[in-house]
């Protein structure tokens, strides 16, 4: 660009303005790739628009419950561990295990836990083996760090057939799946984890057992 031609730019408002609004734009773009980790959930500001999809998360509980407790999560994020050592445990124990609701958990990996998406991937490898919520256990219990060699571990300490579960993992077969949950879990307007659905009540976050437990027996009076 010449100088004369630089100085008849400046010269035009409508130069600066175009700059400005430019800038903006650049601004804008980096806010929506940065996470946002407040709060009770690890949660994405950007969302993708995709075609409805629908899959099968790995169910606790009796098929036939009345309720139905669907969870986005990630194995990475701290507030679904929070969620696993928190409210949990008294909901397994005070309605998955006597038959009144079942839990069903979709993979909801965040693009900025370099471990999630391969946790989902050696939970439902070990599904394969029937020892996907031990699996499951382990990841939420222990932690993520160190990635596929920590999974590895975690798959000889659950007894699993190792040789099988670690093709299964290093070949990526369930890797289109896991990618399908988290599509899924957009659709339903999913944008952090933990995210639930009590039956059709959403809720989110590591909320305490109280908050569960109200939605859970509103629609078991139902």
């Amino acid at each position: 660009m010449t100088n004369k031609t630089w100085k008849e730019l400046k010269q035009n408002p409508w130069f600066f303005v175009s700059l400005f609004l430019v800038l903006i734009l650049v601004l804008l773009g980096y806010q929506n790739l940065k996470p946002n980790v407040s709060g009770n959930t690890c949660s994405i500001e950007s969302e993708i628009t995709q075609s409805p999809i629908m899959s099968s998360g790995a169910i606790l509980g009796d098929s036939d419950a009345k309720v139905t407790i669907t969870e986005y999560s990630d194995y990475e994020c701290p507030f679904c561990a929070r969620f696993f050592t928190g409210a949990y445990p008294q909901i397994k124990s005070e309605y998955i295990e006597t038959g009144k609701v079942k839990l069903e958990f979709k993979d909801f990996p965040l693009s900025f836990h370099a471990n999630a998406q391969k946790a989902a991937e050696a939970a439902k490898c070990s599904g394969e083996q029937d020892k996907y919520f031990q699996m499951h256990d382990k990841l939420f219990g222990l932690g993520v760090v160190g990635g596929v060699n920590t999974f590895k571990k975690y798959a000889k300490d659950i007894d699993l057939d190792t040789d099988k579960f670690d093709q299964c993992l290093d070949s990526g077969k369930y890797a289109s799946q896991v990618q399908a949950e988290f599509r899924e879990g957009q659709q339903k307007g999913v944008s952090g984890t933990p995210t639930f659905f009590i039956n059709d009540q959403k809720i989110v976050g590591a909320q305490p057992f109280e908050a569960f437990q109200q939605i859970i027996e509103q629609e078991l009076n139902k």
